[in-house]
């Protein structure tokens, strides 16, 4: 079953990278404080029904239930302000105002506003050793072709764990001018 991924559309094509143009996406995050396996955890228990719908039945009487959300991908992990977040993209049906809310306080619903990316495609373990790795050697291929950066590079993991490390699908997202 193949997962919803976010819309883009490639600008420029190399060898090395592809820039692409992304649409704002909803999204729920939260800091990797405790660890990447509770971070994930959290998220993944707000699309499993972890969440609030808020509906209006009778007079105004609110009543509260949840609901499954699809999985999507990638996964992202990225370094806002020295935090480490990680992030679930929620399914494009969904907006701000009818996305679920999350029952628990650290999981925050966001919208991650459209920008353009150098992105760069690899396989293997979703290790930082083999992210870093692939981070810089992005880093080098945009600086040889004059290609501004506009922030720090992001994680996109788009394979659960049970997939052949061969058969992964990992990417480096830097964001540009």
């Amino acid at each position: 079953m193949a997962l919803e991924e976010p819309k883009y559309t490639i600008i420029t094509q190399t060898n090395d990278y592809e820039i692409r143009k992304y649409e704002d996406r909803l999204a729920v995050e939260t800091l990797e404080g405790s660890g990447e396996n509770r971070a994930f955890s959290l998220l993944f228990k707000y699309i499993s029904g972890a969440n609030e719908l808020n509906s209006k039945v009778a007079m105004t009487i609110p009543v509260t239930q949840s609901t499954k959300i699809d999985m999507t991908a990638p996964v992202t992990q990225l370094e806002v302000n020295g935090d480490r977040i990680m992030r679930f993209f929620l399914p494009t049906k969904f907006t701000m105002e009818d996305a679920p809310r999350p029952t628990s306080d650290a999981v925050r619903l966001v919208m991650v506003k459209g920008q353009t990316y150098a992105v760069t495609r690899y396989s293997g373990r979703s290790s930082d050793q083999n992210f870093f790795r692939n981070a810089h050697k992005l880093g080098e291929a945009l600086k040889r072709d004059g290609v501004q950066t506009s922030g720090d590079p992001i994680k996109a993991t788009y394979n659960g764990p049970f997939m052949p490390f061969f058969l992964r699908r990992n990417e480096v997202m830097m964001p540009v001018e």
